[in-house]
């Protein structure tokens, strides 16, 4: 497959994924990012990328 072709499989993909992020109710939204923040909190260490906490870890001292 050539870059050209493969780059407009991606917007296609892009596209129609932001066409049904528009037609979801609320509740359906906001259930669809807590599952992507949890999948993204379970599989990659984003650091604090979505406002978490910092959690103390066990080799730092405590004051």
């Amino acid at each position: 497959m050539q870059k050209k072709g493969l780059g407009l499989l991606i917007a296609a993909a892009a596209a129609y994924g932001y066409y049904r992020f528009s037609k979801m109710t609320p509740e359906q939204k906001k259930t669809w990012k807590e599952k992507g923040k949890k999948f993204l909190g379970d599989n990659f260490d984003l650091g604090n990328l979505f406002g978490k906490k910092n959690q103390p870890s066990a080799s730092s001292p405590q004051q």
